[in-house]
């Protein structure tokens, strides 16, 4: 079973930027990584998502040039920088993974079998 730890959530005024982290172990067995994010009342969406390999990303059109993710292959962590924060952007951001590729289906949350606790974004304006 793969073991997902996110970090790097913090409080931040609109414009700024954070990095979230997602150490991953047990990870020789997942094609995708996908970073979510939920806010208070609202559905899990899909944010972002890389292959395994590092080769392919995909991103919500909410964040398109703002975010960006990527691999560590080395320390088996994804990352997921953000940029020009907006308080739209508010939510709990989850890191997840699955064994299939990441596909059409990347902003599907069921089809993820592996998620983290979740880590905490707040966007003030």
């Amino acid at each position: 079973q793969v073991q997902l730890v996110e970090s790097g959530g913090d409080s931040v005024q609109a414009g700024g930027s954070l990095r979230l982290s997602c150490a991953a172990s047990g990870y020789i067995s997942i094609s995708c990584l996908g970073w979510f994010r939920q806010a208070p009342g609202k559905a899990r969406e899909g944010v972002a998502a890389i292959s395994a390999s590092g080769g392919s990303t995909v991103y919500a059109d909410s964040v398109k040039g703002r975010f960006t993710i990527s691999l560590d292959n080395a320390k088996n962590t994804v990352y997921l920088q953000m940029n020009s924060l907006k308080p739209e952007d508010t939510a709990v951001y989850y890191c997840a993974a699955r064994r299939s590729w990441c596909g059409g289906s990347w902003n599907t949350a069921p089809m993820f079998g592996d998620w983290g606790q979740g880590t905490q974004v707040t966007v003030s304006s």
